[in-house]
């Protein structure tokens, strides 16, 4: 019997070569269909799958200054708290978001009125419906207006949770339209240069009380509010 012959004579090892170079060739055009893999220092968990971008909704879009951050539960007593809120007082609560801190101060700490101020027409709905559902809707208003044009001579208590910023932007504003005695209450952010008479820690929070004085009213409240 007659061997077939190939027309060409690879030795042992020229034949691997050969084999490892047809694989090579075969694999060229699977490679590129395949998908690309992430890059090995971001986890693969973190890529947003198409049907998770087509089922997500876009972000609520900001109103005003300040973006609505709710202030936890345990935090709203302890500015109340803070600010020796009691039972006579008038409270009004600047960025009042869903009238947290103005339902919660008519409701356990007693205060004649409370009043919240905010420019985003939403966070007034659910204040006025949180307050329907508390039971003290007699006592409470939730005014939607841009807190630099709120009137607020009245108060005995204001409560802030804005921005460092607006802070200062509205510290020529409280100290012109506020009475002596007035307590001021802010959640994370301070009033520059105008010292506050108390903080405290609650975890990584801080919540600062002043108190406003004639003296103040002359070192800190020269600017124009708004600007």
């Amino acid at each position: 019997m007659r061997t077939r012959t190939f027309p060409f004579f690879l030795p042992r090892g020229g034949f691997c070569i050969a084999q490892a170079l047809c694989s090579l060739i075969l694999a060229a055009p699977l490679a590129a269909q395949a998908p690309e893999a992430p890059p090995v220092h971001v986890p693969y968990k973190n890529y947003v799958q198409p049907a998770e971008i087509s089922s997500r909704q876009e972000p609520e879009p900001l109103r005003g200054d300040v973006p609505y951050v709710p202030t936890p539960v345990e935090v709203v007593e302890a500015m109340l708290k803070l600010g020796q809120v009691h039972a006579g007082d008038v409270l009004y609560d600047l960025g009042c978001g869903d009238g947290r801190i103005v339902v919660m101060a008519v409701q356990k700490f007693g205060v004649r009125t409370g009043t919240g101020i905010d420019i985003d027409p939403q966070r007034i709905k659910e204040a006025l419906e949180n307050a329907r559902q508390a039971g003290v809707s007699d006592k409470t208003r939730f005014i939607e207006k841009n807190l630099f044009d709120a009137d607020i001579h009245d108060a005995t208590v204001v409560t802030l949770y804005l921005l460092p910023e607006v802070n200062l932007r509205l510290r020529p504003k409280l100290l012109a339209d506020l009475k002596v005695g007035t307590r001021i209450v802010s959640h994370q952010f301070d009033m520059g240069e105008w010292q506050p008479d108390k903080k405290v820690e609650i975890g990584w929070r801080t919540i600062y009380l002043w108190t406003v004085t004639e003296r103040a009213k002359k070192e800190y409240g020269g600017a124009s509010a708004g600007k």
